[in-house]
């Protein structure tokens, strides 16, 4: 059936929306049948995830940093109640949506300890500077730790699906220049247009 349908879909040159209309149609008789397995083998797994996602975007809050560094999901009329380090977290990444790795840190540290020391304004300087280096040293848990966190706030606000838009998450970018290497990065994937900074 699915190659008839295929021959069918070269032979005509479907528009992308004829295409979805089929599609819909065939889960319809899928569906009216009982047979979720087929339609679940036919879609996978993964891409059922991505199409989850992909739902979830149209139910993104955007994201408001306010002048004394509140963090407010303004279509939620919600605040994400985080401490300063983690505000402090939270805005490197938000600054460097192509990612930066975890054993990379350390080369962020000035930019860190700003944002820690703009978040923090009650705080000592030098516990912010001894904060700031258990973040960026790679054999220290610190980082994994204040993510973690973040990811549970979030978690307690909405669902997991629009949550991976907001959390810090991981993303691996393989690299073949001579020789293949991977970079394991961290972002936040939640698209910038949604962020409103007011600081």
């Amino acid at each position: 059936m699915f190659a008839i349908f295929a021959n069918e879909m070269s032979e005509q040159q479907l528009t992308h929306e004829e295409m979805a209309l089929e599609v819909k149609r065939l889960t319809e008789l899928l569906m009216a049948e009982g047979r979720k397995d087929l339609l679940l083998k036919a879609i996978g797994v993964p891409l059922l995830e991505e199409l989850r996602i992909e739902a979830a975007k149209g139910k993104l809050s955007k994201l408001v940093i306010t002048e004394d560094y509140r963090f407010v999901l303004a279509d939620y009329n919600q605040e994400v109640e985080l401490q300063p380090v983690h505000k402090a977290v939270y805005l490197l990444f938000l600054a460097h949506p192509e990612g930066i790795e975890f054993k990379k840190l350390s080369e962020y540290r000035e930019e860190l300890t700003g944002y820690y020391m703009a978040t923090a304004k009650m705080m000592d300087k030098e516990k912010i500077i001894e904060g700031v280096d258990h973040l960026v040293n790679p054999l220290d848990n610190a980082i994994n730790e204040k993510c973690s966190r973040i990811k549970k706030v979030f978690l307690e606000l909405m669902d997991e699906y629009r949550a991976s838009y907001y959390i810090i998450s991981s993303h691996t970018q393989k690299h073949i220049a001579g020789r293949v290497w991977y970079e394991r990065l961290k972002v936040i994937t939640l698209p910038r247009e949604l962020v409103i900074n007011k600081k």
